[in-house]
């Protein structure tokens, strides 16, 4: 076991508080739901960038490099000055999406370089220029362009010609649960020296100025060890800690309140405030800072990096008064966790993947573990408003999230990136755990708990989506999920956590009810799940009442149940071979799913089917009484339905005699169901059923479309909509509207329903890592018998593990380079060929359907870190 490994079954076992500090701290806490108490309900406005210096947050906090307690009671991160900055550089800045022509965006380069699952190590890089950092010219430009030309991004300035920026590393150790060494490396990598204020922060969130009695902690100036500066933290959950500052730094001390006099025209109880520090280094108001005490304070180091240089901080926090905070020993501690985490990932990353690959690997562990945030939101007390604090609008009784009344989130959650989502995403989370699951599966399962719970999930069984809107519909994925990461977790450690299987399969119960009875409305069978997180994949707004009596039958959405049933089957399933009383549940779900497969597909009444004989293609249907109109759409939609599927392996079903008989019974008496689900009569591959909302023909004529180049297929995985709609798009003339859907590879050219992310030809991880999973089960059953042509038409025939195979080495390929270049980065040469950044890896949101060039949010290393997992398990192309 490497010394990592122990350190996380000490935290598991709660033998240690290894994960009690960790980077859980957001890039960006402006502009959220959270912070808006608006009428208008529209964040971006009511808490802009340029407040966010200057005004206390209610609900958590942001900063560069940051790190937090998992109560984020504490907080620590890294502020700079380039002495020709409008203001200190102290978090991360980006578009809203009102000033984006594609939607919100983060205009920053930074990069996760490392981390282990306890944060015992971590790495960090932030390229800042020695130029003015071109605020304005970001915003007028953006503002400029419309929705058919790219982005323009921060490299297109011109700030970094010349090299004429800093490297600034962040490093942290632990040399125990509570106490952290950090280490800051500024590298200049222009032709001259220049200068740089380096200012690590800490601060306490506010937690005192929302009621009349909280208590207020504080930060002094303390008696340090010679050659240190000393900062002492008095908190009440935390107790006394130490932030020890080597060097001679000046200590800039000041409160963590609101600047009211300057956003509000009100008077400020205290002349020092949030944005005091920012007004004494960037203006010289020496009278903003305190001498000895405060509620945020900042060691002021002033610095000149030579031209081609380095220099070095070291700063530690921890929970006991030292004499001799640094030296050799503090070197020691930073050799031995660096040494520890290269131990962790050599013991778990195949050993014959490409340094390439390994690297790839390790960057999307890292971008997974620093995404893990503290996320606080009581929505009772929003609604309703602090004690302390002026009483929100009315309106918002009755505005965004008031039915979630019962949510009161404060926990660290695993979030898809730190800045454009600092907040959860239900069905994005199901997602992490995967990849999670093969470095920390205690924390995978505890996420996937999480939600589960009562203070997430709704009193009527509904998953909240995400705070924009905790009542959309999201895929229901978290079955999945949770058989997969119990699965991963049996085969890394030798066992299964059955408790964890059973805990979550109770609370899933309540969930499948909910989608039962709220997305069948016609109780058909066929679903109408609405949004469904596919944004604007569809025809119309799928979240939205079409009128008219109208309801949209969705293929997708009647998959997405189809698979959820699956997954609770197979949950029964293993949970049945203890206990004998799954198999009555096992049996609900197996005759659930037959009704399911009856109704999409039943070959005798196209009045319900969603399969169209002629294109050989699922679509969804658009019905208005008795009139039924399918919408040719080629997309991933019609692909969904690949996703229900389960082989039942014949050991189970010997062990397990009541489910089978109970199966054997709907065999012979209900062959009406039965023969619209795929080979449960033939026994496939070592016997195997299989389940399934296709059979063989209909296997075959869908992946001869999606492995079409000419249609879904893409050099870089399975796009979202066929390339078919380039030449040939949907049109839908409708109320003497004109609905129309085409190819768009890359950006969508409008905001229709989706704001920056775009369905319409991008590939996207997380329903191809669904596709390669299914298609596996398939090979699972038929074995290397079953051969189809990959890609159509090329005359190269593969059994369905080898299309498994191919399209994730396709997606694999995305990252990795090929001759000098990596697809994800498309034209832009600093990335390609730079030396201090080709090997930086950004894990983008979606991918450009044809070149592979990386959109939408580009550290969105929650989903798009599966690539770690894929990585894993089916290695790298030896033969681009």
């Amino acid at each position: 076991m490497t010394a990592e490994a122990r350190r996380l079954e000490d935290s598991a076992e709660r033998h240690d508080t290894w994960k009690r500090w960790g980077p859980y701290l957001s890039e960006r806490a402006w502009g959220t739901v959270r912070e808006d108490y608006s009428a208008d309900g529209e964040p971006w406005g009511y808490f802009p960038f340029e407040h966010a210096r200057s005004r206390a947050y209610r609900w958590n906090e942001d900063g560069l490099a940051g790190i937090c307690d998992r109560q984020q009671h504490i907080c620590f991160g890294l502020a700079l000055w380039n002495e020709r900055d409008p203001i200190l550089k102290e978090r991360l800045f980006g578009l809203s999406t009102p000033q984006g022509n594609h939607g919100e965006d983060v205009k920053e380069y930074y990069f996760y370089l490392d981390s282990t699952p306890t944060h015992s190590y971590m790495k960090w890089l932030y390229k800042y220029p020695h130029a003015a950092f071109p605020y304005a010219r970001l915003l007028d430009e953006n503002a400029r362009r419309g929705r058919d030309v790219p982005e323009f991004e921060l490299l297109d300035t011109g700030v970094f010609d010349e090299d004429r920026y800093f490297d600034v590393f962040v490093e942290y150790a632990k040399a125990s649960p509570e106490d952290i060494l950090a280490r800051i490396t500024i590298e200049n990598r222009g032709p001259e020296a220049a200068n740089l204020r380096v200012l690590p922060t800490i601060w306490f969130r506010n937690r005192w100025s929302w009621t009349s009695d909280a208590p207020r902690p504080s930060l002094t100036r303390g008696d340090g060890p010679d050659g240190a500066r000393t900062i002492v933290a008095d908190e009440e959950m935390c107790g006394r800690r130490y932030l020890y500052c080597d060097g001679a730094p000046d200590l800039l001390f000041t409160e963590n309140e609101t600047n009211a006099s300057l956003l509000f025209g009100a008077p400020n109880a205290s002349p020092f405030v949030k944005d005091g520090i920012d007004a004494c280094v960037v203006r010289g108001e020496t009278g903003a800072v305190h001498a000895d005490s405060g509620t945020k304070c900042s060691a002021h180091y002033r610095t000149t990096v030579p031209a081609g240089g380095s220099i070095v901080l070291h700063l530690r926090l921890t929970d006991t008064a030292m004499t001799t905070p640094f030296g050799e020993a503090f070197a020691d501690v930073f050799r031995a966790r660096a040494a520890e985490a290269d131990e962790f990932y050599g013991a778990l990353i195949p050993a014959d993947r490409s340094a390439d690959a390994k690297s790839v690997m390790r960057q999307a562990f890292a971008g997974l573990l620093w995404s893990k945030q503290y996320y606080h939101y009581d929505v009772r007390r929003w609604l309703k408003g602090d004690p302390a604090q002026p009483p929100p609008p009315e309106v918002r009784k009755h505005g965004r999230n008031h039915d979630w009344d019962q949510l009161n989130n404060a926990d660290v959650i695993a979030m898809p990136d730190k800045w454009e989502y600092p907040w959860y995403a239900a069905w994005d989370l199901a997602f992490h755990t995967i990849p999670l699951a093969l470095i920390d599966a205690t924390f995978a399962k505890e996420q996937l708990i999480l939600l589960l719970r009562e203070w997430y999930m709704h009193p009527n069984g509904q998953l909240p989506a995400y705070e924009w809107n905790f009542s959309d519909v999201n895929p229901p994925v978290h079955a999945w999920a949770a058989l997969r990461v119990f699965r991963i977790d049996r085969r890394l450690s030798g066992r299964g956590d059955r408790a964890f299987l059973e805990r979550v399969f109770h609370k899933l119960l309540l969930n499948f009810t909910w989608w039962v009875n709220r997305a069948d409305a016609e109780g058909n069978n066929i679903f109408e799940g609405g949004f469904l997180g596919l944004d604007n994949i569809g025809v119309f707004d799928r979240s939205r009442d079409l009128g008219q009596g109208r309801t949209l039958e969705q293929s997708d959405g009647t998959s997405w149940v189809a698979m959820f049933t699956l997954n609770m089957l197979a949950i029964a399933l293993e949970l049945a071979a203890e206990d004998p009383v799954y198999e009555d549940i096992a049996t609900k779900f197996f005759e659930h799913f037959l009704y399911i497969a009856h109704a999409m597909t039943d070959r005798g009444d196209q009045s319900l089917c969603l399969w169209d004989e002629q294109d050989h293609f699922f679509y969804d249907a658009l019905r208005t009484g008795d009139e039924r109109i399918p919408l040719r759409v080629r997309s991933m939609v019609g692909l969904a339905p690949l996703f229900a599927v389960e082989t039942l392996e014949p050991t189970v079903l010997a062990k397990l005699g009541e489910f089978r008989k109970r199966m054997e019974w709907f065999l012979k008496n209900r062959p009406d169901l039965v023969n619209n689900v795929a080979s449960m009569h033939t026994e496939g591959t070592a016997d195997r059923r299989l389940l399934s909302l296709v059979n063989p023909d209909r296997l075959r004529q869908i992946l001869a479309v999606m492995l079409d180049e000419r249609e879904f297929l893409s050099p870089h995985g399975v796009r979202a909509l066929s390339r078919l709609h380039k030449d040939h798009p949907f049109v839908l003339h409708l109320d003497g509207t004109e609905h129309v859907v085409d190819y768009e590879p890359a950006e969508s050219s409008t905001p229709l329903f989706g704001g920056n992310s775009n369905w319409r030809g991008p590939v996207w991880f997380p329903v191809n890592y669904l596709l390669i999973e299914s298609i596996q089960k398939f090979d699972y059953y038929f074995g290397d018998d079953f051969q189809i042509e990959c890609p159509t038409g090329s005359g190269q025939m593969m059994t369905l593990w080898g299309v498994a195979t191919e399209l994730s080495q396709r997606l694999s390929g995305l990252f990795l380079r090929e001759n000098g270049r990596r697809p994800v980065y498309g034209d832009r040469e600093r990335f390609q060929t730079d030396p201090h950044w080709r090997d930086l890896i950004l894990f983008h949101e979606y991918f450009n359907g044809d070149t592979g060039q990386g959109l939408g949010a580009s550290h969105q290393t929650g989903w798009t870190a599966i690539v770690a997992k894929l990585l894993d398990q089916s290695g790298e192309s030896r033969n681009p």
